[in-house]
């Protein structure tokens, strides 16, 4: 069954990018961003700029019907999770693909609860520079969408349907069969990289380098290591130079998103990071003390807002 309707929630970097490049390769109702009116308006009136092109979206209310996406993107903050699932319902039908590109290792789950597991891929984006200020996204690297079944070795039909219509549209992507490391090793990179720079306050380019903050960035990653071995996904350390290698492809006046959450004075997604890391370390009874100190340091600067 060919890929034709697609529906995007959440207007990010990640949205924004591909909700840009996809506008200009599909029949303009085909593609559908998912906002409530309030929003709408705002992106209406403020207009959305994508490396200095004005995105021309075609929006869709929560509450409007029609017939249902092939294809559902989530590119929502962890935080707005609960309000996206419920936005989306209308977009939902019997042969709906789901991909969630946000970070953590639990959104699919969470997703899941309320459409079914069947009409989840699991999926990261990664290798992605994006900087958005206001309704501007700039990048340098757009990366991309690596997605496979949560089960690991066979590429399923879902799966070759998404890699077809991704091919069709020009969208980089990688279909895989190991999602649960992938998963787990993007968690690594983001535990180390974006909490690193957001208490360094400073970019990409900080962390490329050897020195302390680097040093810090790594030893917060081995400690996610050591926590994969006890939840069975065994991260080596191949897969640790595997994601260094991204990092140090990336444009180094580039800046993750927690370190633009903390300039902006939102509160982050740290929770998803070394809250989580925490977590697992309680869990199987292992120190994490260069995340635990990275949690004290972000939830310090938060509380100053």
């Amino acid at each position: 069954m060919e890929i034709k309707k697609v529906s995007i929630i959440g207007l990010g970097a990640l949205g924004i990018l591909f909700a840009h490049h996809l506008t200009k390769r599909m029949p303009k109702g085909d593609l559908r961003i998912i906002a409530d009116q309030e929003r709408i308006r705002r992106y209406q009136s403020d207009s959305v700029y994508c490396n200095g092109e004005l995105c021309e979206f075609n929006y869709l209310n929560p509450e409007d019907s029609g017939e249902p996406a092939d294809l559902l993107i989530f590119a929502v903050k962890y935080n707005g999770l609960d309000e996206a699932i419920q936005a989306v319902k209308n977009q939902i039908g019997e042969h709906t693909i789901i991909l969630s590109a946000l970070n953590g290792i639990t959104s699919e789950t969470i997703i899941g609860q309320t459409f079914g597991m069947d009409k989840i891929l699991y999926c990261i984006a990664q290798g992605m520079d994006a900087v958005k200020v206001g309704n501007q996204l700039t990048y340098d690297h757009w990366g991309m969408l690596v997605f496979g079944e949560r089960e690991p070795g066979f590429i399923s039909q879902r799966v070759k349907r998404v890699a077809q219509f991704f091919e069709s549209m020009a969208v980089p992507y990688e279909a895989v069969n190991d999602m649960n490391k992938r998963i787990w090793g993007k968690f690594m990179l983001n535990v180390g990289v974006n909490q690193t720079v957001a208490v360094d306050e400073s970019n990409y380019g900080e962390i490329q380098k050897k020195g302390a903050t680097r040093d810090t960035m790594i030893s917060a990653m081995r400690e996610v290591m050591v926590l994969s071995e006890k939840e069975g996904i065994n991260l080596t350390e191949t897969d640790l130079t595997y994601w260094l290698n991204v990092l140090d492809r990336l444009n180094p006046e580039g800046k993750p998103s927690m370190r633009q959450d903390m300039e902006a004075k939102r509160f982050s997604e740290v929770e998803l990071f070394s809250g989580a890391v925490l977590e697992f370390g309680k869990k199987h009874g292992v120190s994490t003390p260069v995340n635990e100190e990275l949690y004290r340091r972000i939830k310090k600067i938060e509380a100053q807002y």
